[in-house]
């Protein structure tokens, strides 16, 4: 993730803190002087209608809206360039950073689960 989106994360993350303080506003102020004055000026019409400025892309899916993001900017915020926004909401998209590895919820061909699931049938009985 670029720079640029990172203080935007930072900024709504303190923005929407349930804790605002004197060095909450302090903060707040060093990340707006980082932010260009057009992007910024975006992100604040997006929080004067109660809507976070930023939304997390996960599997082609805009974490705001919730629609489908066309795989050219997903592939776009892959190379992190340029800031992407969400054609359908107008958010600024990024995607998260993986902390932990996907677990495949899938089965192998040829093995058993461990857990199988009982027949529709046998739920029913009774």
């Amino acid at each position: 993730m670029n720079e640029l989106l990172q203080n935007l994360l930072k900024l709504q993350t303190l923005e929407f803190d349930e804790i605002f303080g004197p060095e909450t506003e302090k903060q707040i102020d060093e990340l707006c002087a980082r932010i260009p004055p057009r992007i910024l000026a975006h992100h604040d019409r997006l929080m004067a209608q109660g809507k976070k400025g930023l939304a997390a892309v996960r599997n082609q899916v805009c974490g705001g809206c919730h629609m489908h993001v066309p795989r050219a900017l997903v592939l776009a915020l892959m190379q992190g360039n340029e800031i992407q926004v969400c054609v359908n909401c107008g958010r600024y998209l990024y995607l998260p950073e993986l902390d932990e590895p996907e677990v495949s919820h899938t089965r192998k061909a040829g093995k058993a689960s461990a857990n199988p699931r009982p027949h529709r049938e046998l739920l029913h009985a009774a």
